[in-house]
C-alpha cells in the first residue's frame, strides 16, 4: 500500500493543495458541473431543477422604487459632476434600497437572488455608478457575512443600521501587492490587551481599489491576523481574518479618490495604522479568527452568480434594445442599416447572447435560491457574462458609428463601452478565473473521484486511494467506451429529454460531455499536479465547461417558458453558437495535449475532432432570423429586454430613440411625415462649445464625503 502513496506522490499523479486551496475547494457546493464532469449528465434530473419567478413583491419593488430611483437620475449629469443628488441618496435609504438582501426582521427587504440580480441589472441599464453604490451594500461584505457568522448581538445591532443606510458598508481585501494573489495580504492585526486589558486587536493596513471606501462609514477588512503572545493559545499565525472597522476610529485615513475609466462610482484607498478594535469586530467573535479565507470563499461561491452578470446582462438587454432600434431609424443608400447583412451579423449576436446570458442568470439565480452555492458556476457566470457584455458593446459601437462615439447626453453607448473592463478585472480577474478557478477548481470538486484521492494522499490512507483510484479507472473506461459510441453516431444514441427540434441539442451536449470527461481523465493521469502550471491547456478545458453550461442554461430556459416557438431561432442561434466555441476549444486540446498519450491525441484525436465536431457556427440564415427580432416592436422584443430602464419622455436619448423606432415601424411609416421627423430628431448628436465642460472639484474627505 506504501509504494502506491509513494508512486502517486513521486510522479505528482494528484496535486497537493495549500491551506487556502483547501479553503476555496471546500466553499459552496457541486450542481449541474458535476452531471457535466460525469459524462453522462442526468438532463431529467436538470430539467427538475428550478427556474425561478420574482414575487408578487419583488415585481412591485421593481416596477416602483427602482422605476423612480432610475427616473431621478441623469446619466449624463453624474458623469460630470461624479456625485449622485442628494435626493437620490435620501431616496434610496427610506426605500432601504441597501438592504435588499437582510430579512425584513431586522428591517431589511429579504429579497431573493433573482430579486437582487434583476434589480442590479435595471439600475446597470440606466447607470453603472448608480447601480455600483447599490451593489456593493448587498453584495459581498458586512451584510452577508454577519448574516452567515455574526453573533445575535452583532446582527441586532448593525443589520438594521445597514438596511436603512445609517451605515454605509465597503469591504477591502485587494491591496498594492495582493490582487488576485488575495492570499497574500499584508495588512495585519495583532492581538493584544487594551487600556482596561480586554483582548483587542491592533490593525494596520493598506488598500486600493475599493469601491465605496470614499464614503464608508463601516469597513469590512481583510487581514493577517498575529498572536504574538500567543493569546488564543493557536500559534502566532491566526490566519486571515475578517473585521468591520467604523471609519471614524483614530487612525483610519481615507484617500483620494480613484477615477476607474471615468466611471463615476465612489472607489479609492484606504489605510490604517495602529487602529484598535474590539476582537468583537470580527462577525462572529473569536471562534472566527483566522477563517477569514473561507468566509470569503463562501460568500464569493454564490456572490459572483449574482451582482457583476447582473449587471452584465442589463447592459447586454440595453444593447439589444438600443442598437435594434437605431438599425430601424439610421439609413444609409437609401435602406434601413439593419437590412445589410453586414449590421445583421452583429445584430444575430447581440439577440442571441441576450437570450444566453438572461438564462444562465435566472436559472443560477434559481440554483443560489434553492440552497446551492455553485462555486465553480457563480465563477463560469461572472467570466462569462462580463466577457460577453464587452464583445456586445463593441458591437453596438460598430452599429452606431459616430453617434456612439461623440460623448454627450445622446451617447446611448459610450458609458457602457467605458464600464466594461470594470467588470472583467474585480471580484477575480477574468484571466485568473479562465486559466485557474474554473477548470482548476472544477475537476477537483465536480469529478466524481478526484477530489477523494487528493484527501486520500494527503491522509497517506492507502486502502482509501486503492478503492478510490479503482472505481476511478472504471468510471474512466466506462466513459472511454460511451464518449467513442456517442462520437461514432454523433450522439444520436442518446435519448434526449424533451420532444421537438430542441432535442437535438440535448443530444450534442450529452455527447461532448462525454468527450470533456475522458479528456479531463486523462489530463489529470498526464499532468497531475503540473495542471495549475498548463493554463492555456486549462483555459481550453475551462472553455468548453463554461459553453456546455451556458448551452444548457439556453435550453432550460426555452423549457421553463413553454417552447414558445418564436424564440425557437434565439435557442437554435445560441445553443449553435456555445456548441461552436466548445468544438474550438477540443480542438485546441487535442492539439496542445501533453503527456504519454500526446501523440496519439495531437494526430489522430485532432483528426477525428476535426472530422467529427459537435457543432458548427450558426448559419446566415438562422443569424437573420434571430436579428430579425430586434427589429420587430412587439411582445417577443419586450420579452428579451426586460427590466431595462425605459425612459418614456422623448427628450431623453433613449425616449426619443423609442419613440423614433416605434413611429418608423408602424403601418405607413414612409409616408408618415411625424416619423420622419422623429427619425431625424433621434439621430441628432450632441456638440460643444469649446473647450468642453470641466467638471467640479470632487468630494474631499470627512463629512463633505459622506452621502446624504
Amino acid at each position: 500500500m506504501a509504494t502506491l502513496l509513494d508512486f502517486a506522490r513521486r510522479r505528482g499523479l494528484i496535486p497537493r493543495i495549500s491551506e487556502t486551496e483547501r479553503q476555496a475547494l471546500e466553499a459552496g457546493t457541486v450542481w449541474v458541473d458535476g452531471e457535466l464532469f460525469s459524462g453522462r449528465p442526468s438532463f431529467r434530473r436538470l430539467l427538475a431543477e428550478p427556474y425561478p419567478q420574482l414575487s408578487a413583491r419583488e415585481r412591485a419593488f421593481l416596477d416602483g422604487p427602482v422605476e423612480v430611483v432610475c427616473g431621478l437620475v441623469d446619466g449624463w449629469e453624474l458623469e460630470r459632476t461624479r456625485e449622485l443628488p442628494p435626493e437620490v441618496w435620501r431616496y434610496l435609504k427610506e426605500q432601504r434600497f441597501f438592504g435588499l438582501a437582510i430579512p425584513e426582521a431586522y428591517g431589511g427587504h429579504g429579497f431573493s437572488a433573482l430579486a437582487l440580480s434583476t434589480i442590479f441589472g435595471k439600475l446597470a441599464s440606466r447607470s453603472l455608478g448608480l447601480s455600483a453604490v447599490v451593489l456593493i451594500p448587498n453584495s459581498v461584505g458586512p451584510a452577508e457575512l454577519l448574516l452567515a457568522y455574526g453573533t445575535p448581538a452583532q446582527r441586532d445591532h448593525l443589520l438594521p443600521r445597514l438596511a436603512r443606510g445609517e451605515e454605509i458598508p465597503c469591504f477591502a481585501l485587494t491591496e498594492p501587492e495582493a490582487g488576485s494573489d488575495a492570499a497574500s495580504i499584508r495588512s495585519e492585526g495583532v492581538l493584544c490587551r487594551d487600556a482596561a486589558g480586554d483582548l483587542a486587536i491592533r490593525l494596520t493596513w493598506q488598500k486600493r481599489y475599493i469601491t465605496l471606501a470614499p464614503i464608508a462609514t463601516l469597513l469590512g477588512l481583510a487581514f493577517r491576523l498575529r498572536d504574538p503572545e500567543n493569546l488564543l493559545g493557536r500559534g502566532e499565525d491566526v490566519g486571515i481574518t475578517v473585521a468591520l472597522v467604523p471609519t471614524h476610529l483614530p487612525g483610519v485615513r481615507i484617500g483620494d479618490r480613484h477615477d476607474p475609466l471615468g466611471v463615476p462610482f465612489p472607489n479609492g484607498p484606504t489605510e490604517g495604522k495602529d487602529v484598535l478594535v474590539p476582537v468583537d469586530a470580527i462577525p462572529g467573535g473569536l471562534a472566527q479568527a483566522g477563517r477569514g479565507w473561507k468566509m470569503l470563499m463562501e460568500a464569493l461561491s454564490s456572490g459572483r452568480a449574482i451582482s457583476l452578470p447582473a449587471q452584465s446582462v442589463g447592459g447586454a438587454k440595453y444593447v439589444a434594445r438600443v442598437v435594434g432600434a437605431y438599425s430601424v431609424v439610421r439609413r444609409q443608400f437609401g435602406l434601413e442599416i439593419g437590412r445589410f447583412e453586414g449590421i445583421e451579423e452583429p445584430l444575430a449576436r447581440i439577440a442571441g447572447l441576450t437570450y444566453l446570458m438572461d438564462a444562465a442568470r435566472v436559472w443560477t439565480c434559481g440554483a443560489v435560491d434553492a440552497g446551492h452555492r455553485p462555486a465553480v458556476l457563480s465563477a463560469i457566470c461572472k467570466y462569462q457574462q462580463t466577457e460577453l457584455l464587452r464583445g456586445l458593446v463593441q458591437d453596438g459601437m460598430d452599429v452606431l458609428g459616430g453617434a456612439a462615439l461623440c460623448r454627450g447626453p445622446r451617447n446611448l453607448l459610450a458609458a457602457g463601452h467605458l464600464g466594461a473592463p470594470i467588470g472583467i478585472t474585480v471580484e477575480g480577474a477574468n484571466i485568473l478565473t479562465r486559466t485557474l478557478i474554473i477548470f482548476g477548481q472544477g475537476a477537483l470538486r465536480g469529478h466524481p473521484y478526484a477530489l477523494g484521492e487528493v484527501h486520500a494522499l494527503e491522509d497517506g490512507d492507502a486502502p482509501a486511494l486503492r478503492r478510490a483510484l479503482w472505481k476511478h479507472a472504471r468510471f474512466f473506461l466506462g466513459n472511454v467506451v460511451r464518449a467513442g459510441v456517442l462520437g461514432a453516431t454523433r450522439g444520436r444514441l442518446v435519448r434526449a429529454p424533451v420532444p421537438g427540434p430542441a432535442g437535438r441539442a440535448w443530444q450534442k451536449i450529452a455527447w461532448a460531455s462525454a468527450r470533456f470527461a475522458v479528456l479531463t481523465d486523462l489530463a489529470l493521469l498526464a499532468l497531475g499536479s503540473r495542471l495549475k502550471r498548463r493554463q492555456k491547456l486549462a483555459g481550453r478545458f475551462a472553455d468548453v465547461l463554461s459553453w456546455l453550461y451556458l448551452a444548457l442554461c439556453a435550453l432550460r430556459r426555452f423549457e421553463a417558458e413553454g417552447r414558445r416557438e418564436e424564440d425557437l431561432p434565439l435557442l437554435r442561434w445560441s445553443v449553435e453558437y456555445a456548441l461552436s466555441r466548445i468544438q474550438t476549444a477540443f480542438e485546441g486540446i487535442f492539439r496542445n495535449f501533453e503527456g504519454p498519450a500526446a501523440p496519439l491525441l495531437r494526430h489522430f484525436g485532432a483528426w477525428w475532432c476535426r472530422t467529427n465536431p459537435v457543432g458548427h457556427p450558426p448559419s446566415d440564415a438562422l443569424g437573420a432570423q434571430a436579428a430579425a427580432t430586434l427589429r420587430r416592436p412587439g411582445a417577443q422584443r419586450d420579452r428579451l429586454t426586460a427590466d431595462v430602464y425605459l425612459p418614456t419622455d422623448p427628450a431623453q436619448a433613449l425616449g426619443r430613440l423609442e419613440r423614433a423606432f416605434l413611429l418608423n415601424t408602424a403601418e405607413g411609416a414612409p409616408e408618415d411625415g411625424e416619423a420622419e421627423a422623429a427619425r431625424i430628431d433621434a439621430l441628432q448628436v450632441d456638440s460643444f462649445p469649446a473647450p468642453l465642460p470641466v467638471p467640479p472639484p470632487q468630494a474631499g474627505e470627512g463629512a463633505a464625503a459622506r452621502p446624504g
